[in-house]
């Protein structure tokens, strides 16, 4: 990255450091102990702590952990996330071939994992219809957790964040079992619950090689005491039969991903329904989704369109018309590159370089959205500032 990269540095350094010295002044009694353990599982309705609407708004979730920093969706990522101060961590779910749910933002893992280096796994790379689209390389599903283990992580999108190479080869694959018991020794070590927000994965999909995800997820809650309605979870999903499946399962807040306008979920394709997202946006689809979700997370494009010219237009009213149902959002996602802001926000040519992030985030934020997914946590908590309660808008 040719831009913004000292600024980074300062800022990142400065909020581990301040994380740090907040961690040393835990008290250490068995008292605080066994309450900071309740804390951390966060499950049970005790009336200890609140539920997710009393998390600071604009809530600053780190998507797939502080993943514009580290490679996504590693114990590396979640930690670093939870150190700069995200209000809610994110982890995407997909299983093994032996039943184990993973982190990763898809099963095909050739682009995360250095898979292709291992010569025994050769053979296994192969081509899948995965919810109508065609992809080649290696699957969680054919691999047990012990081969699976046996695998690195590595950085997604290495062109744009160069950087983030440096931790190739650093982290294994974690389980989500691993990170749930990662969440509770950093809520014991923090005097305060560890929210998640967690996502089924091509669930129609997974259900029908005899992997459904969600009774095992729900099954993994329920040991971690992350159950309840005021659970330090958000259960998340494209397609609204499994947020379906998991009320029936599990009292915990649940939201709805929306994609593209144009788009029909998965699970739509296959049941036959003719609804699209554009469908879904309008008040008589919020109606629906507020039968068994607590919140959306639509695309930020549904929030604010494009022009042709790839500046922000005119706010759509999805903002207004969720909270009429009483829904939250929590749009996706806000990143600090050129090339995934809206043009006015970019500087220069360079793709990699930072933009006008602050700028991009504090128009979003300006139209009272509840929180967004960010690669960025700590750019997306300085925005995020200004709009909190007892905050001056600095302008």
């Amino acid at each position: 990255m040719t831009q913004g990269g000292a600024a980074r540095r300062t800022v990142l350094g400065a909020a581990v450091l301040a994380a740090g010295a907040g961690m040393t002044g835990l008290a250490a009694t068995t008292a605080s102990a066994v309450t900071a353990d309740s804390r951390a599982a966060g499950g049970h309705d005790d009336g200890r702590e609140g539920g997710y609407r009393d998390l600071p708004s604009p809530t600053v979730i780190g998507h797939r952990g502080a993943s514009g920093y580290r490679p996504e969706h590693t114990l590396g990522s979640y930690q670093l996330a939870l150190d700069l101060g995200a209000d809610v961590i994110e982890q995407d779910l997909v299983p093994t071939k032996d039943g184990h749910l993973v982190c990763r933002h898809e099963n095909e893992i050739g682009g995360t994992t250095d898979v292709a280096d291992h010569p025994a796994f050769a053979s296994r790379r192969t081509t899948k219809t995965i919810d109508g689209v065609s992809v080649t390389g290696w699957f969680t599903e054919d691999f047990t957790l012990a081969e699976l283990k046996t695998l690195r992580a590595k950085e997604r999108i290495p062109a744009l964040r160069q950087r983030n190479t440096l931790y190739d080869g650093r982290w294994a694959v974690p389980t989500f079992e691993e990170v749930l018991r990662w969440a509770e020794r950093e809520g014991r070590r923090r005097d305060r619950r560890v929210w998640l927000h967690v996502e089924t994965k091509h669930p129609t999909y997974f259900r029908g090689l005899g992997l459904g995800l969600e009774e095992p997820l729900a099954k993994l809650l329920r040991r971690f005491r992350r159950d309840g309605r005021d659970a330090a979870v958000f259960l998340q999903s494209f397609e609204p039969s499994s947020i379906q499946r998991l009320s029936r399962l599990v009292s915990a807040p649940r939201v709805v991903l929306l994609s593209a306008a144009h788009t029909r979920p998965w699970d739509f394709e296959v049941a036959k329904d003719p609804r699209t997202v554009a469908d879904l946006v309008k008040p008589e689809g919020l109606k629906w989704i507020s039968g068994f979700a607590q919140g959306i997370g639509p695309t930020l494009d549904l929030v604010v369109p494009r022009d042709a010219a790839g500046k922000l237009a005119a706010p759509t009213t999805l903002v207004r018309d969720a909270h009429a149902r009483g829904l939250i959002l929590h749009p996706y996602t806000a990143r600090n590159e050129n090339s995934f802001l809206p043009a006015e926000y970019r500087k220069g040519t360079d793709p990699a370089a930072y933009g006008d992030a602050l700028g991009a985030l504090r128009r979003y934020f300006e139209l009272g959205i509840d929180g967004i997914f960010t690669d960025h946590p700590d750019t997306g908590l300085l925005a995020a500032e200004d709009f909190r309660p007892g905050r001056a808008v600095n302008r």
